[in-house]
């Protein structure tokens, strides 16, 4: 089988509060782990008033003590925004409590708009494309053994060797993933113009390192599973306005779903947003089950991370049930191992 992980956002409903989005994205990883996902994933946004996940290696902590078995990490952590040797602390400390099951996946945007990336960093004269190839080397290296007489080290971190792993929606990620021999997770599912270009660069620039020994690709698909097509549909219009907003700069917590979209976008922007997220497989059982295998023929991806903004939590958790129930069926592209 294609192993399928879970990429959650910590969606803050309209009418809810972040703490309702924290416990549901903790009922969630439970029901993952339950349902045989191999890993739940968290990623860094800030300033955005639909998301609860800001304070990502926190959130991490809160679902690793409440689950058991399941891998959990971030996809991604926003490396321009932190000294590494803090990212390594805080990772370090989360694997010696939760051994064998932490995961750190390193973007390099911010995750916020400029004026919120100025907020965070203090100084903007950091982070910028040159860094980032460096800090990621450097966070590295506070996870390998201390050497005699290293005057900086990670602890807890040293010697732990969490894993990385490289996101990325265009060719730099892809080609630094495979310089440095690091898995490598494409964001398909809200930026995937360079999908297939990037996944064929990173597997055909791919160095063996001591983490890998061959080319690991993972690809994000949003999934609005229920029991009809116009059900599923529905679903997904949550998504589709809260990608509008953002896109106007109005960014705010996750609305409801809406019968149909007609009047709540221009032309343009139905345009645009369809396209951003048109690695979206919406349906019945069935038709998320073919969807899902000609992703993976698409893409020969090693695994896949879904991803669903839905607004009913119920309705959210039956998504991801459907998604596990139809795995058995899915056909991997080729066998791999990670």
């Amino acid at each position: 089988m294609v192993p399928l992980s879970v990429l959650d956002l910590s969606p803050i409903p309209r009418g809810a509060d972040a703490g309702t989005a924290l416990r549901n994205t903790l009922d969630l990883a439970r029901h993952a782990e339950r349902w045989g996902f191999r890993r739940f994933w968290l990623a860094e946004h800030h300033n955005m008033t639909g998301i609860a996940s800001a304070a990502t290696s926190v959130v991490i902590g809160h679902v690793a003590a409440g689950t058991e078995t399941i891998r959990v990490g971030a996809a991604g952590i926003m490396l321009p925004n932190h000294a590494p040797l803090v990212i390594a602390e805080q990772f370090g400390t989360l694997a010696a409590l939760h051994p064998g099951r932490i995961d750190l996946g390193l973007g390099r945007a911010p995750g916020t708009d400029g004026r919120t990336a100025q907020a965070l960093r203090r100084n903007m004269g950091g982070g910028d494309v040159d860094d980032f190839p460096r800090d990621v080397v450097e966070l590295q290296s506070y996870f390998r053994p201390a050497r005699p007489g290293q005057p900086v080290q990670a602890v807890p971190g040293a010697g732990l060797e969490v894993p990385l792993w490289l996101l990325g929606s265009s060719l730099y990620g892809a080609q630094l993933a495979a310089i440095l021999g690091l898995p490598y997770i494409f964001a398909s599912h809200f930026a995937p113009d360079h999908l297939d270009e990037a996944l064929a660069t990173y597997r055909a620039n791919f160095r063996s390192s001591e983490q890998l020994s061959r080319p690991y690709a993972v690809a994000a698909v949003n999934v609005f599973a229920v029991d009809t097509e116009a059900a599923a549909a529905r679903m997904a219009t949550s998504l589709q306005q809260q990608f509008v907003s953002l896109r106007r700069g109005t960014p705010g917590p996750l609305p409801p779903p809406v019968d149909s979209m007609d009047g709540l976008w221009s032309a343009l922007e139905r345009m645009s947003t369809e396209r951003a997220l048109s690695c979206t497989v919406a349906g019945t059982p069935e038709m998320v089950r073919e969807g899902l295998q000609r992703f993976i023929e698409r893409t020969g991806a090693d695994e896949l991370v879904v991803t669903a903004q839905a607004f009913d939590h119920a309705e959210r958790l039956r998504s991801f049930e459907i998604v596990a129930e139809v795995q058995p069926s899915l056909r991997a592209p080729q066998a791999t191992a990670a």
